[in-house]
């Protein structure tokens, strides 16, 4: 599917400081059921920084090509368009980052109840968490995502 673009028109893309490359939006966040469905984009030819999930999660890539690279920056995969992944908590740290095009990749992460992914130093120490919490006062700041309950 090489070209395809994701219809980002309806999208108000947020920003943390410091985080030039990457853009995210919240749909929702089920705190009695440990759910957070958030949208991540990527800049094209950019990596973020070092992380490690804290809990089980969901992607699907949805435009572009999800890169990955171990610690030491070496490239360790490449999830394209359309690429379905179900990840395990605490599975091995990485960066994470966008192919020759702006990347957008859902996430669900799942069984929430604190930390959903921490952000680590080059020796691996946890620097910066983000927690479901987090997440409750970025969809709050965004206003209402843009969704609704099937019936």
């Amino acid at each position: 599917m090489t070209g395809c673009k994701f219809d980002e028109s309806n999208i108000a893309w947020r920003q943390l400081e410091g985080f030039d490359d990457l853009w995210f939006y919240v749909y929702n966040v089920d705190r009695k059921n440990g759910i957070v469905d958030a949208i991540f984009k990527f800049a094209a030819n950019s990596r973020i920084a070092l992380h490690q999930h804290k809990v089980p999660y969901i992607t699907l890539v949805l435009q572009g090509e999800l890169r990955f690279y171990r610690p030491n920056g070496e490239q360790k995969e490449v999830r394209p368009v359309g690429s379905y992944v179900v990840g395990v908590a605490n599975g091995d740290p990485h960066i994470e980052g966008g192919g020759d095009e702006d990347v957008i990749v859902f996430f669900s992460f799942r069984n929430s109840e604190d930390v959903l992914f921490v952000f680590l130093d080059e020796q691996l120490k946890p620097v910066l968490p983000f927690s479901i919490g987090d997440f409750e006062e970025q969809l709050k700041a965004q206003g209402p995502a843009k969704w609704q309950k099937a019936a």
